[in-house]
C-alpha cells in the first residue's frame, strides 16, 4: 500500500496543508500584532528549551496549532509526531475520542514537524521563515530521514511580503512550487522545481555556514583552501563567488533547489569531533522535508566527505551536509571541497 493511501485513512495530504496554513496564519498574526514593537518583544523572547531547540515566544502560537491538529487527527486515525518541543508522541482512536499509544506500531503514517524553520532572521523582519512536515510511511520504529516519501514546505515571509510559496515533492515524483497571495487567497503560478544542469565554478553563492562563532576561524580557513583549488584549477572567479548566511536549513536548501546556492556546506557536526566547545548543529527533523525536496528538484546532497546522507528523525542527532546545486556541479567541484577537508 502506498503512502498516499495510508494518508486517506484518516490524514490526507489536505490535512497536511491546512496544518501548515494553520501555522502560517497563527505566525502573521502574532508578528502584526506587534509590528511596531521590535527587539525584545514578547516574540523574540525565550520562553524554554524544547526537544530540539529554544523555545521562542513566536514558537508558541504554532505550538499551540501543532497540538490541535494532533489531538483532531488521533480522532481520525492512528498517527505518530514529532515536534521540537515534545518529541515522537503516538495516538489513535477510541469510540470516544483518542488516546495516546506507546509506539509506532500502530499502522499509522509517522509525521515530523518543524512549524518555525528559521525563527531567528523572521523575528527581525530580515527573511522568511518555513514550516517542514515530512511524512514517512507506517513503520515499527523511528523513521529515518530515507523513510520521508512526502515533503511539504511553506513559507512564513517577513511582514512587508503579501505572496509566499508552498513546495511540495513525492519521493520519485519530482518536486513543485506554488506561489499564493496573502491578498487575494489565489495561487498566483505553480511549476515544476527542477535544479539548473549548470556546472559554474563562480557566478552564484557559495556558502560555508558559519553558525558557531568558536568555528568560524577554521571553516574559514576550509573555505579559502577550497576556493583556492577552484580558482587555479576550475578558473574559477572569486570575484564572482558570494557568501550568504541564511540561519534557516529549509531556506538554504530551497536557494540550492533554485540555483542561486551553487553550494551549501554545514561542516559543524563533522568539526564538532574534534571542538572542545560544545556545538549547535542542524537538527534531523528541520531537514528531513527539504533534503528530499532538494533531492527530487536534482540537487545532490551527501555529507562532507561525499557519503550518502542519512539519519534518525529525532532531535539529537548532529548533522552535517553539503549540497551542490546539481549533479554536474557536483562531480566537478566536491573533489576539491574534500581535499579542503583532509
Amino acid at each position: 500500500m502506498s503512502l498516499e493511501e495510508h494518508l486517506t485513512q484518516g490524514l490526507s495530504l489536505q490535512h497536511l496543508e491546512a496544518l501548515m496554513d494553520s501555522i502560517r496564519v497563527a505566525t502573521r498574526a502574532r508578528l502584526a500584532s506587534e509590528e511596531s514593537i521590535r527587539g525584545l518583544a514578547p516574540a523574540a523572547e525565550v520562553v524554554g528549551a524544547g526537544a530540539g531547540d529554544v523555545t521562542y515566544g513566536i514558537d508558541l502560537e504554532s505550538e499551540e496549532v501543532v497540538t490541535q491538529w494532533f489531538e483532531e487527527r488521533a480522532r481520525a486515525g492512528p498517527l505518530s509526531l514529532f515536534t521540537e518541543d515534545m518529541g515522537w508522541r503516538h495516538a489513535g482512536p477510541t469510540s470516544d475520542g483518542w488516546e495516546e499509544l506507546e509506539s509506532f506500531d500502530h499502522g499509522g503514517p509517522r509525521v515530523a514537524i518543524d512549524p518555525i524553520d528559521g525563527t531567528r532572521p523572521l523575528l527581525g523582519d530580515l527573511r522568511s521563515a518555513w514550516t517542514s512536515i515530512a511524512a514517512c510511511p507506517p513503520g515499527p520504529g523511528e523513521p529515518r530521514a530515507s523513510d520521508v516519501h512526502i515533503g511539504l514546505l511553506g513559507e512564513l515571509p517577513t511582514s512587508s511580503t503579501e505572496a509566499w510559496r508552498i513546495i511540495r515533492a513525492r519521493r520519485g515524483a519530482g518536486a513543485t512550487l506554488e506561489r499564493r497571495s496573502d491578498a487575494s487567497g489565489l495561487e498566483l503560478a505553480e511549476g515544476p522545481l527542477v535544479a539548473d544542469t549548470d556546472d559554474r565554478p563562480d557566478h552564484g553563492v557559495f556558502s560555508f555556514f558559519r553558525f558557531s562563532p568558536h568555528q568560524r576561524p577554521r571553516i574559514a580557513a576550509i573555505e579559502a583552501d577550497f576556493f583556492a583549488r577552484i580558482s587555479e584549477a576550475e578558473d574559477a572567479d572569486l570575484m564572482h563567488c558570494y557568501d550568504d548566511q541564511y540561519v534557516c536549513n529549509v531556506g538554504q536548501l530551497i536557494h540550492l533547489c533554485l540555483g542561486s546556492y551553487r553550494l551549501i556546506a554545514d561542516l559543524r557536526g563533522h568539526l564538532e569531533r574534534t571542538d572542545d566547545a560544545p556545538v549547535v548543529t542542524s537538527k534531523p527533523y528541520d531537514l528531513a522535508a527539504a533534503l528530499l525536496v532538494a533531492h527530487e528538484a536534482g540537487c545532490v546532497l551527501t555529507d562532507p566527505l561525499g557519503a550518502a546522507l542519512d539519519f534518525p528523525l529525532d532531535a539529537e542527532t548532529p548533522v552535517s551536509f553539503v549540497g551542490w546545486a546539481n549533479e554536474p556541479t557536483a562531480r566537478r567541484l566536491a573533489p576539491h571541497l574534500r581535499a579542503a577537508l583532509s
